[in-house]
């Protein structure tokens, strides 16, 4: 009996051992779905950049194209500083719009801004037309 006792402990054990870390895999994705490795540290004047917005009619009804829309970065003490200008080119998709840079230099994460609609800027790879 005693023996009996043991194994089936023995067999929870093991049971729990294989299935924690299993769980802790059901939540986690891969780094490299999410994170590409063509990403460009900056966008000068002349290059096109791709910005991501919420897809509302309200980013419809305010942003157009060739609009000139400016661009915020927020500096580690969150001050929102003016860095630079994006003309747009075109809506790609349905949460997507093509610009490219009139004026200064634009980082990824940047913050564009028209009225009282914000667009984040992404890497110009992101984006298949």
């Amino acid at each position: 009996m005693k023996q009996i006792i043991t194994v089936f402990i023995m067999a929870i054990l093991l049971l729990f051992s294989v299935s924690i870390p299993l769980t802790a895999f059901a939540v986690s994705y891969p780094a490299q779905l999410y994170h590409r490795e063509e990403r460009h540290d900056k966008f000068v004047k002349g290059d096109t950049v791709y910005l991501f917005h919420s897809g509302t009619d309200d980013v419809k009804n305010t942003i157009h194209v060739n609009d000139t829309l400016a661009v915020y970065r927020i500096t580690p003490s969150c001050e929102v500083v003016p860095i630079g200008l994006i003309k747009v080119i075109s809506f790609v998709g349905e949460t997507y719009i093509k610009g490219e840079v009139s004026a200064g230099e634009i980082k990824p994460d940047d913050i564009v801004r028209k009225d009282k609609v914000s667009c984040l800027v992404i890497s110009a790879g992101v984006c298949r037309e």
